[in-house]
């Protein structure tokens, strides 16, 4: 065991063997320059094909296509479909405008008319209650002009009544007068007056 440790560390630390020391080369893996030539373009390859100038046309021409592509996409599929929902858009937009204008427009002409009939309504009224108003104080007064008419039928009524009621009164007072000195002279004098002396006391 300790002498393949010792066989290992010496084949490490002596460094590569010579391909002479292993006999000749295997057919395919000759050394050279163009295994070397070899090595050296698979190292280049591991970079960026970006910055290959020998790869530039072809990247040139992929993004040219690409670009034409999204371009045409845009300018036929993406662009007018946008622009169809945007003027879509505004076209309900300015419908609804439009509606909103005409409600307004029919509401304050509906606001107009009812004013206009509300005052015609409130004249008419005026008018009726002017000529009701009219209509009673002509009743009114006709209603009053036909209770004086009574009143005043009834007072000469009772005028009169009382007039010949006085003049009854009168009548009867001179009745009463004669019967009464008849009585006092008939009295006195122990004898009747006399028809022509009662109206000599009289006279």
């Amino acid at each position: 065991m300790a002498t393949q440790y010792d066989e290992a560390t010496t084949a490490a630390t002596a460094g590569p063997v010579p391909a002479e020391a292993h006999g000749p080369a295997m057919p395919g893996h000759e050394a050279g320059a163009e295994g070397a030539h070899a090595a050296a373009e698979g190292h280049e390859s591991g970079g960026l094909p970006q910055f290959d100038f020998s790869q530039w046309p072809g990247q040139i021409a992929w993004f040219l296509i690409v670009f034409f592509v999204v371009l045409a996409f845009m300018r036929f599929v993406a662009v007018p479909k946008v622009g169809g929902t945007i003027e879509a858009r505004e076209g309900k937009i300015a419908g609804d405008i439009a509606d909103a204008r005409r409600m307004k427009d029919e509401a304050d002409a509906q606001a107009q008319a009812a004013a206009v009939e509300a005052a015609q309504a409130r004249a008419q009224a005026q008018k009726l209650a002017a000529e009701a108003r009219a209509k009673t104080q002509a009743e009114i007064s006709a209603r009053l002009a036909e209770e004086e008419a009574k009143l005043a039928a009834a007072g000469a009524q009772a005028e009169a009544r009382i007039a010949k009621a006085r003049d009854a009164a009168m009548g009867n007072v001179q009745t009463i007068g004669a019967e009464t000195a008849q009585a006092i002279v008939e009295k006195l004098t122990g004898k009747a007056a006399s028809a022509a002396e009662l109206s000599a006391a009289r006279g």
